[in-house]
């Protein structure tokens, strides 16, 4: 009898070599081809093999990219199989070169608890989304930095693009440092140095943004506090002396005829305007105030009481007569963008040196509207009653301009639309400019007696109208639906609240729903 005697082979597993994951998101123009670039790099000279995935897109986010690298520790005679994208919940570093991002990056499961290490900038870079609503769209940077951090491992965050413009480099630099800091990949600081010297280019500024992006991840420090995005702004005071003699008396009359509280509002009014038009504007402007401000039955007394309505209503016009009267038009943007801090801000964005040429190229498409706003009114209304001039101008004007600014022909083309600011006031824009200015005020006089709570909510209305061309033409709709509405709401109970709620959700979407929905709320006609 043969007994036959079985054994069982004990299976081992091998264990898997280390794998690290890297998730970057990076704007157009930020450098994260370059920050990728320089991982693989550094993952590669260790040994380790390491692949790089891009996926570009460009609709929301000013061509936001996702970049991925995935890194495998040594795997002699093994070649290992590579992911083309980062996977949600399976991220151990994940890098934004703007705050938003890291935001987004929630959202997409890219960060968890228990593994992600996310880098991030502090800084804003503002997205479609966020320009496109009327009102202020800007995500609240507070509340997006605490998502981030209730989903991080741990967090390395500061105004990153701030540090590299301080040492004249670009923020994949001071990135890169944020990374090397952290000590989440496992080499040494000097690797990181290295890669950065060998890469040939920018090596010294480089270098030092990346060693002060170091000493900062380094120090561990407490997270910093980012603003809530507030919506209102404070009026700097009123100055005792003005800029020059002439406005001088201006300043005067603010003091002894518009109540204390509004002052400051006056003043930062008053600035505008002039800077938009000249000191006989000025005039202008303080005129309507006062015209608000003669229809209260109140004294100067009751007027200058801090928090009275009457306080409230001088406040209100002083901020929103100003807003009206310095409306966009072609020559304030030609203006505007050829000023000396314009170029002075631009070149501190890039971070230029002294000596370096930095050039910009601005993007006009005025349409015949925005044209024939420029002429004077009866050469302009000649135009629009004539089919076969506008049959020839409309095809000329629908096409883009693209203008470069820092070349002399660029610049002497918007100076000379920027110098017809003198003859703003015969253009046809400025006369139905003011026609709706006064239509508005007319109102709003004509209610301060009767209810000057809703004639606050009012003069608040004016915030819907800004821009120029397509937004202008739709915040000016909506305004004047609101002006409507006004009208129908007065003697109503609650009048000014039910105002003020149209008002926020005409500002609150770029499709009209919202206000759509509110006017049906409150039985008032479409």
């Amino acid at each position: 009898m043969t007994t036959a005697k079985t054994t069982q082979a004990t299976l081992t597993t091998a264990p898997q070599p280390r794998r690290i994951n890297i998730a970057i998101l990076a704007l157009g123009g930020q450098g994260g081809g370059v920050l990728v670039d320089w991982i693989v790099n550094l993952a590669e000279q260790a040994g380790w093999t390491a692949q790089s995935t891009s996926v570009a897109g460009v609709a929301q986010r000013t061509g936001a990219t996702i970049y991925y690298v995935e890194m495998v520790e040594p795997t002699p005679g093994q070649a290992p199989i590579l992911a083309l994208m980062p996977v949600p919940g399976d991220v151990d570093v994940l890098i934004a070169a703007e705050l938003m991002e890291a935001g987004r990056s929630v959202e997409r499961g890219f960060i968890t608890p228990d593994r992600t290490t996310v880098i991030t900038s502090s800084h804003r870079t503002f997205s479609v989304q966020e320009k496109m609503v009327p009102g202020n769209g800007i995500a609240d940077s507070a509340a997006v930095l605490d998502l981030v951090q209730s989903h991080a491992r741990h967090l390395v965050i500061d105004d990153m693009q701030a540090l590299a413009v301080q040492h004249g480099s670009v923020i994949s630099s001071s990135l890169f440092g944020a990374l090397a800091g952290s000590g989440v990949l496992p080499f040494a600081i000097a690797d990181f140095e290295a890669v950065v010297e060998r890469s040939g280019k920018g090596v010294q500024a480089s270098l030092a943004a990346m060693r002060a992006a170091i000493a900062l991840a380094q120090k561990n420090a407490p997270i910093p506090e980012l603003p809530s995005n507030p919506m209102e702004t404070a009026a700097r005071p009123l100055p005792e002396r003005a800029a020059s003699g002439q406005l001088q008396p201006l300043l005067d009359r603010i003091r002894a005829d518009f109540p204390r509280p509004a002052w400051n509002w006056l003043g930062e009014g008053l600035a505008r305007v002039v800077d938009y038009q000249d000191i006989a504007y000025g005039k202008e402007y303080l005129d309507r105030v006062a015209q608000v401000l003669q229809a209260d039955s109140m004294d100067m007394a009751a007027q200058a009481a801090e928090g009275s309505s009457s306080a409230e209503l001088a406040i209100e016009a002083a901020r929103w007569i100003a807003v009206a009267m310095s409306y966009d038009d072609v020559i304030r943007v030609a203006d505007l963008k050829t000023r000396s801090e314009r170029f002075a801000r631009v070149r501190g964005e890039v971070g230029a040196k002294e000596g370096d040429i930095v050039g910009t190229e601005e993007f006009f498409h005025p349409r015949l509207e925005e044209a024939l706003g420029t002429l004077p009114s009866g050469l302009a209304d000649w135009i629009d009653r004539s089919h076969g001039i506008k049959s020839w101008l409309t095809p000329r004007l629908s096409q883009g301009r693209r203008v470069r600014t820092h070349t002399v022909s660029g610049h002497l083309q918007l100076r000379f639309l920027a110098g017809m600011r003198r003859w703003r006031r015969s253009s046809r824009r400025h006369a139905e400019e003011l026609a709706h200015i006064n239509s508005w005020l007319d109102l709003v006089v004509g209610l301060v007696p009767h209810d000057k709570a809703l004639a606050i909510e009012l003069l608040r209305c004016r915030r819907l109208v800004k821009g120029y061309s397509d937004t202008h033409a739709r915040g000016s709709s909506r305004f004047d639906r609101l002006q409507r509405a006004a009208r129908e709401l007065q003697g109503r109970p609650q009048a000014a609240q039910a105002l003020s709620s149209l008002r926020q959700a005409a500002l609150s979407d770029a499709q009209g729903k919202a206000l759509a929905a509110q006017l049906q709320s409150l039985q008032l006609l479409p």
